[in-house]
């Protein structure tokens, strides 16, 4: 029993070895990871199968130990020893091969897992390449516009991150393979299998990078784009409201400053003309990338942008052209305005010169302030009354005024100031004018209204018996008084004229006629009174002291003639000179009147007889002495008084009409050219008649200076060479103004007005030479036919005007002091004057070989010495 339980035990260790070794000679053939997949399946299922042996080995170890159990329990203590060994080895050996198998198997099995895992993750790897291939490899589609652009980008940047994001997975993926191809070696997993999965991925990554750069460039041009047509429509809108705000009714803006606005706005629009092409571009660019539904929108919202622009350009245009429009009407208006307003201020400076010239100064006048003051006063009264033209202008202007939009009160005040100005110093004119009138009147009238007072007076005095000497001899003084102002008045013929009318003046001239013979009359009357007083005085005294006193007086008498002889410096020394020599005059008279007295106490006395008429005598040689010195006095002092009264006018006219010229001269502006040329043209028709005065005047002078002292000789001519100057400068000033105007005018004008002003400034008396009948003109016509004979008869025309000329300067100068001597001096002017027709024959010869001539400007000169020589001639006659 013992030997069997041994038996058992043995049997089962060694059946259970065997078995052990079995399997684990099965476990080394398996026990390996390298090969291909499905070997590596093969040894899997193998090594599961022998796990799956594990639980026999397990029964196999039980029934051991059952054995071992039994065995132990029947054996003795020598044979346990072996038992256990035995036992212990069986134990160790299954414990390895238990250890083997799971070690084993489960080696396999992480390996299959693995690569499980491994080809998983591949198969996904590889799926997630053919899906991005498959969504990468189509073109990119066109979208509609930017946000469809910008959710595509979105899109493809999520792709690409996706694409970056399995770059970890490859890597694992990667690392998975090293690993498995260290334990597998399978060439599934070697290096170019790794290299082929990076291959893979890096061309779905570059082609996800692409398609995002693409994206980026289509989405970022887009964009760019659509921020430049906001930009673009912001300028826009902001151009339109700068616009609105120049067109509005509401901008307080002047229209210089909308137009200067409006001009920038132009600028601007034409820069933005730039702008749109420039966004045309981009659109164009942009098309290229979007859909045709998107691209007509672009397209479309382009055009609608290029209307706007287009819109925004016409108002623009229209805008600034209604503003020219304005501001030509408002530079109009300023500029008539202006003109308006100088010529107001023109006027006003004129009527403020003309109302300063009428000052008439404080204090008293005498009689020669008075007359320069009526002057004065017709003076400034023709001028106003030129100055009635420039208000008739100032209201055509104002009405011009009125055609514009704008407020033309101001100007209306300016215009209606202007006119009551005007009429106030009308008015003040007027009335001054008046005043120094009746002054005058007045002081014209007062030597005969005191002649009247005091006749009475005399009268009285004469018929007392017995008057005081002292008294007869003042009222002989206020009689020599009167005879010097009544003879004043005579010599103021022409001022008489002027103040008082032809018809008064002779009037007065004939009472101051009858004064003046009255007062001889009284005068004698007074003489012989003084005288019998006187004789009275002498019968009382001898001859001797009644002879001495005559005498000595007769003496002082001459004397004093003597001192009168030499020449007066100016017209108040001349009329002093007068009144001294009518002084004289009585003197001698007075002086007479005692002679005859003295002489009734001498008739006995031969020896005194002789004396008194050597002194009779002597007075007699001084009176005749007396009165040839008087008569020429007067004459002196007549053509002096003219002189200077000629010379006055001449000077008055000249500096009123220099102050007309200069109001046309200074005045600006091109409204009223034609008014000022009209002024212009009437100044200058009085130009000949003028320029015959200044040559009159010049011949009074000649005849002052030749009864004048060396001083005042010196001053008349300079007074000469003055308003000669003057009148060349005047005429120099006038022609050039007229010409320079009339370059301005247009021909057609610039042809009539100057054959206006030629006709006007050739209008001489001496014009209707040219009515030449048409038989003298074929009698002359016929004569002559060589430039010679007609140079010869220019020559002799010249030379027979000379000789006239001459003859009547030396008629002229001669001074007739007696009737026979004036009546030969007519005679002599009669006789020049029945000559001139003799020349006027020859000068109309002269015209009539004008074109043979052909020197305008000696027949122009000519003509005007022969008109100039008969007005001469013509008013010397009519002098008396």
């Amino acid at each position: 029993m013992t030997q069997q339980l041994q038996d058992e035990f043995d049997s089962s260790v060694e059946n259970a070895e065997a078995w052990m070794k079995a399997i684990q000679e099965r476990l080394r053939i398996n026990d390996n990871t390298k090969g291909p997949r499905s070997a590596l399946e093969a040894r899997l299922r193998e090594t599961e199968k022998i796990r799956a042996l594990e639980p026999e080995g397990s029964l196999k170890m039980d029934l051991i130990l059952v054995k071992a159990d039994a065995a132990l329990r029947s054996i003795g203590e020598e044979k346990k020893h072996e038992v256990l060994s035995k036992l212990k080895d069986i134990k160790a050996l299954w414990e390895e091969t238990a250890i083997y198998i799971t070690h084993c198997h489960s080696r396999i099995e992480w390996v299959w897992l693995h690569w499980s895992e491994y080809l998983k993750a591949q198969d996904e790897f590889y799926t997630w390449i053919h899906n991005m291939r498959v969504t990468l490899e189509p073109d990119i589609e066109l979208q509609l516009g930017l946000k469809e652009k910008q959710w595509q980008l979105s899109h493809a940047q999520v792709l690409q991150n996706d694409v970056l994001n399995q770059s970890v997975l490859l890597e694992r993926l990667l690392e998975e393979a090293a690993s498995l191809f260290s334990r597998i070696g399978d060439p599934s997993v070697d290096e170019d299998a790794q290299k082929k999965m990076r291959v893979e991925y890096e061309g779905i990554r570059q082609e996800a990078q692409n398609r995002v750069k693409l994206l980026e460039t289509i989405t970022k041009e887009h964009e760019q784009y659509s921020a430049n047509v906001n930009q673009f429509q912001s300028w826009l809108n902001g151009v339109t409201e700068r616009l609105n705000c120049c067109i509005g009714e509401a901008t307080k803006s002047s229209a210089e400053d909308r137009l200067k606005a409006l001009k920038e706005i132009a600028k601007d629009i034409r820069s933005g003309g730039k702008k749109w092409k420039h966004l045309e571009n981009q659109c164009a660019e942009v098309i290229q990338n979007t859909s045709p539904l998107g691209s007509a929108r672009l397209k479309d919202e382009l055009e609608e942008l290029r209307k706007a622009l287009e819109k925004l350009k016409l108002l623009s245009s229209q805008e600034e052209e209604r503003l020219l429009k304005i501001q030509q009407s408002e530079s109009a208006y300023e500029s008539q305005a202006r003109q308006l307003e100088a010529d107001i201020q023109q006027l006003r400076k004129d009527l403020q010169r003309l109302e300063n010239d009428l000052d008439p100064g404080e204090g008293e006048k005498t009689e020669d302030e008075f007359v320069i003051l009526w002057k004065k006063c017709n003076a400034t009264r023709a001028a106003l009354a030129a100055e009635g033209s420039k208000i008739e202008r100032l209201k055509a202007q104002l009405k011009e005024l009125l055609r514009f939009s704008q407020d033309v009160q101001p100007h209306a005040e300016s215009v209606v100031s202007a006119i009551h100005q005007y009429q106030s110093v009308r008015g003040k004119t007027s009335k001054m004018s008046t005043d120094t009138e009746t002054q005058l009147r007045r002081l014209i009238q007062n030597p005969l209204q005191s002649f009247e007072q005091w006749k009475p007076s005399v009268q009285m005095l004469l018929e007392t018996p017995e008057p005081e000497l002292a008294h007869i001899e003042a009222a002989l003084a206020e009689s020599s008084q009167f005879k010097e102002k009544l003879m004043t008045l005579q010599l103021k013929k022409d001022l008489l004229n002027n103040v008082l009318g032809e018809e008064k003046a002779e009037s007065v001239l004939q009472e101051v006629a009858e004064a003046s013979k009255e007062r001889e009359v009284i005068h004698k009357s007074l003489l012989q009174s003084k005288s019998k007083l006187q004789n009275l005085i002498l019968q009382h005294k001898n001859f001797d002291a009644g002879f001495a006193p005559l005498q000595k007086k007769l003496s002082a008498i001459k004397a004093k003639l003597d001192l009168e002889k030499e020449p007066r410096p100016d017209l108040l020394g001349k009329k002093t000179q007068l009144q001294r020599l009518q002084m004289i005059q009585d003197d001698l008279a007075e002086l007479a009147i005692q002679m005859e007295e003295v002489e009734k106490l001498v008739q006995s006395n031969t020896t005194h007889r002789h004396e008194m008429n050597q002194l009779s005598s002597d007075s007699q040689a001084l009176k005749r002495s007396l009165e040839m010195m008087i008569q020429q006095s007067e004459d002196h002092v007549q053509k002096h008084w003219a002189y200077n009264d000629k010379l006055s006018d001449l000077q008055q006219w000249i500096s009123v009409t220099r102050e007309k010229i200069d109001s046309c001269q200074d005045a600006d502006g091109e409204q009223n050219v034609e008014g000022r040329l009209e002024d212009l043209e009437r100044l200058l028709a009085e130009f000949p008649d003028k320029e015959i005065q200044l040559h009159l005047v010049e011949a009074h002078g000649q005849l002052v200076m030749e009864n004048s002292s060396p001083e005042e000789t010196a001053h008349v001519q300079a007074e000469l060479d003055q308003v000669k100057e003057s009148w060349k400068s005047l005429k120099e000033m006038a022609t050039g103004l007229l010409k320079k105007w009339q370059l301005n005018r247009p021909v057609g004008d610039k042809k009539k007005k100057r054959a206006f002003v030629d006709s006007r400034w050739m209008s001489r008396p001496a014009f209707h030479l040219f009515d030449v009948g048409p038989n003298h003109k074929q009698e002359k016509m016929g004569e002559g036919q060589s430039t010679s004979s007609h140079l010869k008869l220019l020559h002799d025309f010249e030379e027979w005007l000379r000789g006239e000329n001459t003859k009547l300067t030396k008629i002229l100068a001669g001074t007739p002091s007696s009737a026979e001597e004036i009546k030969a001096h007519q005679n002599k002017l009669e006789e020049l004057q029945s000559r001139v027709p003799h020349g006027q024959h020859l000068f109309e010869d002269l015209l009539h070989l004008h074109p043979v001539i052909g020197n305008s400007e000696d027949l122009e000169e000519l003509r005007y010495r022969w008109m100039l020589y008969k007005s001469k001639l013509r008013e010397s006659l009519s002098s008396p």
